[in-house]
């Protein structure tokens, strides 16, 4: 997928370029809501994620521009705003979902490609077909993990976490790539934060069939058990 997220905060940026790139969602980014249109026009993306407060021009702006240039490309407002006024604004401007600040990284993802598949088609996006290890099912329009129909109730964390370790069923995940993917851009973090994400999902999974395990200087593996 190629997004272009229009944002004018440097370290929202880098975090989301990095974050975003590791789910394999090519970023661009532009933080000048005066150029956006023309950047906009000529990178042809799959989405655009658009900041409300941006500089020169604002994102209801930028959005009304390029849907009176005939741009057609779905839309998420990232807006810090919380009324619902700028909400019903935005969306009558053209947009097509909105996502408040701060938002969970995981929600982001599903909402972009969720916007992806229903402007281009469900066939598009092997990424948002469900995944399912066991009873245990991840669907990306929800962003969520279901157990037997009922979903798990997981923290953030631990649902990038299982997420991970769900794409690639039966095979050793590194612990540095799940580092990576369950503290994004998190400089201050102790890398043996993991073992602690680990250790309390492995917990919720008792009884649920899925066995979470650690396979010594390769990383971790989920499997079905039995």
């Amino acid at each position: 997928m190629k997004l272009l997220l229009v944002e004018d905060d440097p370290s929202m940026q880098i975090t989301l370029q990095r974050a975003l790139g590791r789910r394999r969602i090519d970023v661009r980014v532009c933080g000048d809501g005066a150029l956006a249109v023309a950047q906009w026009r000529d990178l042809e993306p799959d989405v655009v994620a658009l900041d409300l407060s941006l500089p020169h021009l604002d994102g209801l702006q930028v959005l009304a521009q390029a849907r009176a240039a005939g741009l057609r490309t779905p839309v998420l407002l990232l807006t810090a705003r919380g009324t619902v006024g700028d909400r019903i604004m935005g969306l009558n401007a053209g947009a097509d979902d909105y996502l408040p600040k701060p938002f969970d990284l995981d929600e982001l993802e599903a909402r972009l490609r969720a916007l992806r598949r229903r402007h281009h088609g469900a066939d598009t996006d092997h990424a948002a077909r469900p995944q399912q290890v066991g009873a245990l099912r991840f669907e990306a329009d929800s962003g969520a993990i279901y157990h037997r129909g009922e979903v798990l109730e997981l923290t953030p964390r631990e649902l990038a976490l299982l997420t991970a370790l769900m794409a690639k069923p039966g095979h050793a995940v590194t612990k540095e790539r799940l580092f990576e993917l369950v503290f994004p851009g998190e400089t201050e973090v102790q890398y043996e934060a993991i073992e602690v994400v680990v250790y309390r999902l492995r917990k919720k999974l008792a009884g649920t069939g899925t066995a979470l395990m650690t396979l010594r200087g390769l990383g971790y593996l989920l499997r079905e058990e039995g």
